[in-house]
């Protein structure tokens, strides 16, 4: 018999981890909201602990909440279709998921070799030894001479949050050899960037932004081999860093969506991205459409993505107190748009030294664009933007 053909990404956003709804005779995706779950062999839940413990994704019985709920399963499984993954695993937030992953290499060895910029908090954690890991910073083409025999993964971001540059993965995979690389990917969403394609062995997403798209869940997720699951589930159990059956819930719908969300914001991003460049009042703008020979070849698209330099702080500030559209606020991936300063909030945990070396300066603004009209989005930064001029320091 022949087999149909794997359908493409939109239409397996719509379809994955619902394959079997119309067995269940439901439409809507079921919502457990179970904490335990009664048994009536001790031995067969027993055995079901024991398996769940040890890292299996499934077992007879969920017995407890921590130990796997059936509405976060389905979400992992169709994240990690998307993704082209084995599996992918679930954590009550991106912080929480790359905590996983640390824990699950520490025993690997304790140096850790990471590119920036890179999301600022991900800068925090690696810099500040509260996990006794040693970290290496490094640009994207100084990997392979900051690996050691203790190293025991490779940590990047691309696009790069927030200068938007494009981290080649393919490269840095060689570079690393056999150390494993882990690639921040929640600014592409596998809609525009899979990097399991390129060699990366781990996916992490801040499932927060584009994932869920409406500002109304935090979460993480890790896609990965099953090698690799098996052993963020063991951290999950034992830590306790589950995510709720509500978010994923929300995540799973979201999925639906995400293949049009991102390309209608991706859209308008192009257009804000050109028209602030020709602006007088913006010194850079950083928009990979906009980079020499476009989009790096292993992404889909630019992105929704855009920051831009205006002169400094002052300028900064006074240009965010006077969009009335956008909403000056951290986080992105919304269906709104989200305008924010990174040297002062999401990059101000980062050293001094670390936002130089990333290239987040007082003058930088970032943008997460979203579903409103591009002329509306326009008009308020162009407003803005000029109050920012004539009154940097009276507003």
């Amino acid at each position: 018999m022949q087999v149909p053909p794997r359908p493409d990404l939109p239409t397996r956003a719509v379809h994955a981890g619902r394959e079997d709804l119309k067995t269940l005779g439901v439409h809507a995706l079921p919502l457990d909201f179970s904490t335990t779950y009664p048994f009536t062999d001790l031995d067969r839940a027993t055995a079901s602990l024991d398996a769940l413990v040890s890292g299996d994704a499934s077992a007879e019985n969920p017995i407890y909440a921590r130990l796997l709920n059936p509405t976060v399963a389905r979400f992992e499984t169709a994240l990690a279709d998307l993704e082209g993954a084995e599996a992918s695993v679930a954590f009550a937030s991106g912080m929480a998921a790359l905590t996983a992953v640390l824990m699950a290499v520490r025993q690997r060895g304790g140096h850790i070799v990471a590119t920036r910029p890179i999301y600022g908090t991900t800068d925090h954690l690696l810099s500040c030894d509260l996990l006794g890991i040693e970290t290496t910073w490094v640009s994207p083409d100084g990997v392979a001479e900051a690996i050691r025999p203790e190293t025991a993964l490779v940590i990047t971001e691309t696009p790069t949050n927030p200068t938007l540059q494009i981290v080649d993965i393919a490269d840095v995979v060689r570079q690393a050899g056999d150390v494993p690389v882990l690639v921040d990917s929640t600014f592409a969403t596998p809609v525009l960037q899979r990097p399991m394609e390129h060699g990366a062995a781990l996916v992490l997403h801040s499932a927060t932004k584009y994932l869920g798209g409406h500002g109304d869940v935090i979460a993480g997720v890790v896609a990965c081999s099953d090698e690799w699951a098996r052993q963020l589930r063991q951290v999950r159990v034992a830590t306790g860093a589950l995510l709720h059956p509500l978010g994923g819930y929300l995540l799973h719908r979201g999925l639906q969506t995400l293949p049009i969300r991102v390309e209608r914001a991706q859209a308008t991003a192009g257009t804000l991205a050109a028209r602030l460049a020709e602006h007088d009042a913006v010194e850079t703008v950083y928009y990979p459409g906009l980079a020499p020979g476009g989009t790096h070849r292993q992404m889909d698209g630019p992105g929704t993505m855009l920051a831009f330099e205006v002169a400094d702080y002052e300028t900064a500030r006074t240009l965010l107190q006077n969009v009335s559209l956008m909403t000056p606020a951290v986080s992105l991936g919304s269906v709104d748009t989200l305008i924010q300063h990174p040297a002062g909030l999401t990059h101000r945990v980062v050293s001094e030294e670390g936002r130089e070396q990333g290239g987040v300066r007082p003058g930088l603004i970032r943008v997460s664009v979203g579903l409103e009209s591009v002329d509306a989005l326009w008009a308020d930064l162009e407003h803005a933007l000029a109050v920012a001029v004539r009154e940097p320091a009276l507003v």
